[in-house]
């Protein structure tokens, strides 16, 4: 086999984000350089032109013959599909590849806030990722330096809490929406390894990026975890690093195949992501900076994301590009999930 060099890429060992692309790198076999550091400070020092808007990771490809930074993990990962051939993360199914992409966008566009809200809400938490996430940039910061960074990042990221949503009246929403989450997960990793089958799909490790912070780093968020799923605190550990498994295409579960606790993770994504998005499109195209809407019983308040409402739009895209046959399939599935409130066949 011939030598490849690997791909480059800079992101925080704290970044949910960065995990799950190493992680997925790892289990495709895929060559990277993994520099723990910050995106903007890289790109300075490359001499490289850096992508607005710029977060972890930053990747570094080479296009005719000129560097290029990029993120955004999901079309990162379709753009390796094109790049590096074998242990595809994307299904060959069509109905499965996009329930697949369901499970993805609630991993990258949902169970964020889980990750955000109980890493900066309590006390404690926001103590530990405030302690922790300057050091795994340089362990060996000055001890006064140290403490001013600390200082800083406690003091911004508590004070952006509002833009996920999290406050005091959702806060009890969103952890009862991830013990359901836990719960789900609990149960369908009963049935089997990994969320479509025995090997694992890019919504794999959009969770996995998610989880590994929940379960690994904050302390409030993995006594949880360790108290309502066991399974999936087992399922983080062995996620970090599949570079040993073998899949065949026969791994992969057709819909009609999925055990039936599938619809557990499916019906938390109808009752929580769906409609915040439905409410989040709502107001980007209103040109409203903020929405509003009763989710699971209570008021969320936030700021609009247009970035969620591409999401939105690109994956109804993705249902509408599905064959009749194959859409009735999904329908199928998610008859009674509350999912399909968020999509059009039109």
């Amino acid at each position: 086999m011939a030598y490849r060099e690997p791909i480059q890429l800079v992101g925080g060992t704290g970044s949910p984000y960065t995990q799950k692309m190493v992680a997925l790198m790892r289990y495709r076999r895929v060559p990277y350089a993994v520099n723990w550091g910050i995106p903007s400070e890289i790109c300075d020092a490359m001499g490289v032109e850096k992508p607005k808007p710029i977060f972890e990771p930053t990747f570094f490809f080479q296009e005719d013959g000129n560097t290029k930074a990029v993120c955004d993990s999901t079309p990162i990962i379709r753009r390796l599909e094109d790049t590096h051939s074998g242990r595809s993360v994307l299904p060959t199914d069509p109905a499965l590849a996009f329930v697949d992409y369901l499970i993805e966008d609630f991993a990258d566009e949902w169970c964020t806030k889980y990750m955000f809200h109980f890493r900066w809400h309590k006390k404690l938490d926001a103590g530990n990722a405030a302690t922790l996430l300057p050091l795994s940039m340089n362990v060996s910061m000055p001890k006064d330096t140290h403490k001013e960074f600390k200082n800083w990042v406690e003091e911004r990221q508590v004070s952006r809490l509002y833009v996920v949503g999290s406050n005091d009246t959702t806060a009890p929403v969103i952890d009862t929406s991830y013990r359901r989450f836990l719960l789900a997960m609990e149960n369908h990793l009963a049935n089997q390894n990994f969320m479509l089958g025995n090997r694992p799909a890019a919504g794999d490790f959009g969770l996995y990026g998610q989880l590994s912070q929940l379960v690994g780093f904050d302390p409030t968020s993995r006594a949880i975890a360790s108290e309502v799923s066991p399974r999936t605190v087992a399922w983080v550990d062995l996620m970090r690093d599949q570079s040993g498994l073998e899949p065949t295409e026969k791994d992969w579960l057709i819909l009609e195949d999925q055990a039936d606790s599938l619809r557990g993770l499916l019906s938390e994504i109808g009752s929580m992501y769906a409609p915040a998005q439905l409410a989040n499109v709502k107001a980007v195209m209103a040109g409203e900076k903020s929405w509003e809407a009763k989710i699971d019983g209570a008021v969320w308040t936030q700021q609009s994301f247009p970035y969620q409402a591409k999401c939105l739009r690109w994956t109804n895209e993705y249902y509408q590009a599905l064959s009749e046959s194959d859409r009735a399939r999904v329908d199928t599935l998610l008859e009674g999930t509350g999912v399909a409130a968020m999509l059009s066949s039109d």
